[in-house]
């Protein structure tokens, strides 16, 4: 592909590439991002699901006939675009397609769902400056501040709740029920 190729005619490309040895024609948004990493993924899915879609909804100001979207997430190429690989013997199309011919593409990574170890207790570090007591979280990212050290721990556990709230405690790292372990730093001392 040139550089100046338009971004539509990449996507119809990748399209046949990917399709030339599929029976139904059909692919889905996120293949074609995969296959053309040197562009941007909004772009492709835009080219995707609109532009270059038949069955677009309505405020797509231009549509090229391309593809068809057949299913949720799946898009069939138009009967006009489709391309197979001329058969060697000169007839139409080949028999067998270019499944043969090794590929350099890779594989599509598989990203599992990542463990992440509970914790039973959330740190918090407060430390005093010009009268403002403030409390940092180690485990979550969550700062608040009070002018007394009482109403800095109501704080502190009224913005953990709200972090907290309606999250699974698993993915965040903690467990469903953790402690609270306040540490207060002081300046340095003058020993």
């Amino acid at each position: 592909m040139t550089r100046k190729e338009s971004v539509q005619k990449q996507v119809l490309a990748a399209a046949l590439r990917l399709c030339e040895t599929r029976d139904d024609w059909t692919f889905t948004p996120a293949e074609i991002v995969r296959s053309l990493p040197g562009v941007n993924e909004a772009t492709v899915r835009t080219e995707v699901t609109g532009r270059c879609c038949v069955n677009a909804p309505d405020h797509h100001a231009r549509r090229w006939p391309y593809f068809r979207r057949v299913d949720r997430g799946r898009y069939r190429i138009e009967p006009a675009f489709r391309e197979r690989p001329p058969a060697s013997d000169g007839s139409r199309y080949a028999g067998v397609r270019r499944a043969a011919v090794p590929r350099a593409a890779e594989s599509a990574p598989a990203y599992g769902e990542e463990t992440v170890e509970t914790r039973n207790t959330i740190h918090a570090v407060v430390t005093e400056s010009q009268g403002w007591y403030v409390a940092e979280c180690l485990e979550l990212a969550v700062v608040t501040q009070a002018r007394s050290f009482d109403d800095l721990l109501v704080n502190l556990r009224d913005a953990l709740a709200l972090h907290m709230e309606g999250e699974d405690p698993a993915r965040l790292g903690v467990s469903s029920a953790p402690r609270l372990s306040v540490s207060y730093e002081t300046a340095p001392l003058g020993v």
